[in-house]
């Protein structure tokens, strides 16, 4: 196998390396030796060895831990959490902060790191500590009761994202208009309210965009900032040209 490994390897490297090329004085060329040697078969067959060791190593770490299934669960959240959140938060931050932030680009560089590290860490702590304390209660009550999850939820929400900030704010947003939603079609399915005879969803949408656009126009103060942004961006600044290049080209 690691033979195999070796030779798929190798048979990505350059073809235009070449061997070492003598110099004046009969010496081999020094850049084109370290080259050669980077491709070195017996330190990649090292290295695999020595992954394939730490894997093995790995597995046998998991097996010994076994009785331990709730804490493992609870690393694997903060992993699966700490990903998530950073797939998630880098592209959006990186759009939207070039698109409407201010400042250098360095500053928005860093800003953009920084809301994805508190989206990523917040998520990872969450996950970890949820999953922890769901546990608990399973394990103190002998079985898994509904009001676990919402009990673990609101505890661990209170103290991760109980901050006041940008972020936390956004992941709450979005969460929010979700569950009211899931709501409607929970009441809807235990017969809490009647099955609507008719389309919802196009009073939905007339409702959520004509509060939306009435708060946008007249109480400003009161919506999240970058949902002022972008809707600044689309009905006031379209307001506003003086030729031809930033009425169709740019916005400004």
């Amino acid at each position: 196998m690691n033979q195999l490994l070796v030779r798929l390897f190798l048979s990505f490297r350059p073809k235009t390396l070449s061997p070492p090329i003598d110099d004046i004085d009969g010496t081999s060329s020094p850049i084109n030796g370290e080259m050669t040697n980077f491709y070195n078969p017996t330190m990649i067959t090292t290295l695999l060895a020595l992954a394939e060791k730490c894997e093995r190593l790995g597995n046998e770490c998991l097996l010994s831990l076994n009785n331990y299934h709730n804490l493992l669960s609870a690393v694997k959240g903060f992993r699966n959490g700490f990903t998530y959140g950073m797939k998630i938060r880098a592209p959006h931050a990186l759009v939207t902060v070039f698109l409407f932030g201010e400042g250098t680009v360095p500053e928005k560089i860093r800003t953009i790191i920084r809301l994805t590290l508190i989206h990523a860490t917040n998520l990872a702590k969450f996950a970890f500590s949820y999953k922890l304390f769901h546990g608990f209660l399973r394990r103190a009550e002998g079985k898994t009761y509904q009001w676990h999850s919402f009990i673990s939820a609101f505890i661990v929400g209170y103290f991760v994202f109980g901050d006041d900030n940008a972020v936390n704010l956004q992941i709450a947003l979005y969460l929010l208009s979700r569950i009211l939603v899931s709501l409607a079609k929970l009441a809807v399915h235990y017969d809490i309210i009647p099955q609507p005879k008719y389309r919802v969803f196009p009073l939905f949408a007339a409702l959520v965009w004509g509060l939306v656009l009435w708060l946008f126009e007249h109480h400003t103060d009161v919506l999240q900032g970058s949902l002022v942004k972008s809707m600044t961006y689309i009905y006031k600044d379209s307001n506003y040209w003086t030729d031809i290049r930033n009425f169709l080209f740019q916005n400004k």
